[in-house]
């Protein structure tokens, strides 16, 4: 059960990057590119740049569990791996730019909002 509540949360937070992305002037190119090593969340393009972003969520606030805090070397690694399997996957050429974002949300549910905070080229 906690499996599917943690899904549920995840899709919740995506589709919610999702949205701020693209009225921000990003053009979604993917979701959930998925390698055997690890996933990228969301794939956008915005002049010229593709950005993979890793999208992560909190249901509340708790001072020094912020979501982008489990964004650690290793899983930056990883999503620096799977950035250019996807890059070569779909024949960019070698110097096209790119960079990695983390956009972390935090769930407000007794206000009903959502804090969302957008770290660039990671």
């Amino acid at each position: 059960m906690a499996t599917t509540l943690k899904g549920e949360l995840g899709a919740l937070a995506e589709s919610y990057v999702s949205q701020y992305l693209a009225k921000k002037g990003y053009r979604i190119v993917g979701r959930n590119y998925r390698k055997p090593w690890g996933e990228i969340d969301i794939i956008t393009e915005k002049e010229g740049i593709v950005v993979f972003v890793e999208v992560k969520a909190n249901r509340k606030e708790f001072a020094g569990f912020e979501p982008e805090l489990r964004v650690n070397p290793s899983k930056r690694h990883r999503m620096a791996r799977i950035a250019k399997t996807f890059l070569a996957d779909y024949r960019f050429l070698p110097d096209q730019p790119w960079q990695m974002d983390i956009l972390a949300v935090t769930f407000v549910s007794e206000r009903g909002v959502a804090k969302l905070r957008h770290y660039k080229n990671i």
